[in-house]
């Protein structure tokens, strides 16, 4: 990923925090022929190791060879800057649009994890994970024992050992306070007013 020195995000706790906050990644690798493919994934991020599941009815996991490196693109707020906020427009004109976000790109080599266990184990955290905030939250063990064991031979895990972490924000670093305030307050809501 292309990241100017201002655009760098280097702190990994705040690096990991946004990942779990976002809690999802594209996640994507190259087939044998060469095509990269991609799949939008729950994921945790543990340590040194990022783990997923994937349905078992998606081609994508069965191009994968164990040890071949995959991408994990997880995005966060992005939006359209319109040169029109920013106050060195009256000052000089001299701007143009631009497009703000942040992203994390984890690298590293994934390996297929079909066992029943280990996937148990990553649906319950995930699943406890995002239930956590509700007041009645779902549990993997409400349903029926039967049910989730046939739920978890329609997927199969992912495990991803991270060689690299990159973070970037893009958030109009490069422009005067007064147009980088502009420009946050159109990452809040998204959108251009």
């Amino acid at each position: 990923m292309y990241t100017p020195v201002f655009n760098r995000w280097e702190d990994e706790a705040a690096l990991r925090a946004f990942v779990a906050e976002v809690g999802s990644a594209w996640f994507v690798t190259s087939g044998p022929d060469g095509v990269p493919q991609a799949t939008l994934l729950p994921i945790i991020w543990r340590d040194e190791v990022v783990v997923a599941h994937i349905a078992k009815a998606n081609p994508h996991w069965r191009e994968i060879v164990d040890g071949s490196p995959a991408l994990l693109i997880v995005g966060g707020p992005e939006a359209y800057i319109s040169p029109s906020l920013y106050a060195a427009k009256a000052e000089h004109g001299k701007v143009v649009p631009t497009w703000n976000y942040t992203a994390v790109h984890i690298a590293g080599a994934v390996t297929v994890r079909p066992d029943a266990g280990w996937l148990r184990s990553v649906v319950t955290e995930l699943t406890d994970r995002h239930e956590g905030n509700r007041t009645e939250p779902w549990q993997v063990a409400d349903a029926p024992e039967d049910y989730i064991d046939g739920m978890l031979k329609a997927i199969v895990g992912l495990e991803i050992r991270v060689t690299s972490v990159e973070g970037k924000a893009k958030l109009s670093q490069n422009r005067p306070a007064a147009d980088q305030a502009a420009a946050a307050a159109v990452m809040a809501v998204g959108r251009h007013p």
